[in-house]
């Protein structure tokens, strides 16, 4: 609706997520995204560290497709980190088109808590890049990103406290339970998890719904054990 009142107004349509005929300006956008991966990959060589795990949450793919993209570039060949995709379970068009080995579009209502990965149709060049560059996907419920939230918000020791939204925690949140129910070992296994990895999250919001970080982090909701 937005991209035909554009054309019939003569305005420009500059919006992050890309399909056929429209991809310069996402493509302009997802080079923006990539400051992000080039300011944590300066930090981390500065620390003399190189991730051997990232872990990213998707909605069309923009911000995905861009990070993947330029650390492919930089940490090349077996250099490359183990990248894993994270999506809301009812509406994971990226885990769908990595399963049918092209775009799927995913339509209907979508309820979950992750709203800014609710997102039914893939970003046209984000899904190119994530299909050839990342090695795993995962669709995720909503309690993962709930524990993420509450874990993030209540560090043990003298770990920073993070106040992250419902996307901005939910590879967290899913990695958290990965690394701690056995129940969880084989997925584990085929992320090669182990005592030696070094994980990098991208915390992609803060508490942008305050009642509900509430309902979650203080009174339980979306519980992780039901």
């Amino acid at each position: 609706m937005a991209n035909q009142l554009a054309e019939e107004n003569g305005y420009v349509m500059v919006q992050d997520t890309a399909w056929e005929g429209y991809e310069e300006i996402p493509n302009w956008i997802m080079q923006g995204y990539m400051t992000m991966a080039y300011e944590m990959e300066h930090k981390l060589t500065s620390m003399q560290k190189a991730p051997t795990h990232v872990f990213l949450q998707a909605g069309v793919g923009s911000l995905a497709g861009a990070v993947t993209g330029y650390l492919a570039n930089v940490y090349p060949g077996e250099s490359k980190p183990i990248i894993t995709i994270v999506e809301p379970d009812s509406v994971a068009c990226i885990y769908e088109s990595a399963v049918a080995g092209e775009r799927v579009l995913i339509g209907g209502d979508y309820f979950t808590i992750m709203a800014g990965l609710a997102c039914g149709e893939p970003n046209t060049v984000g899904l190119k890049v994530l299909l050839d560059y990342a090695d795993n996907f995962i669709a995720a419920a909503d309690k993962y990103a709930a524990h993420g939230m509450r874990v993030l918000a209540n560090p043990l020791g003298s770990d920073a406290r993070i106040i992250s939204g419902e996307s901005g925690a939910a590879p967290f949140g899913v990695i958290s339970k990965v690394l701690t129910d056995p129940a969880l070992a084989e997925v584990k296994e085929t992320l090669q998890l182990d005592e030696n990895s070094v994980l990098l999250f991208i915390s992609t919001e803060g508490d942008t719904d305050k009642k509900n970080f509430q309902d979650v982090v203080w009174d339980g909701k979306y519980p992780s054990f039901e």
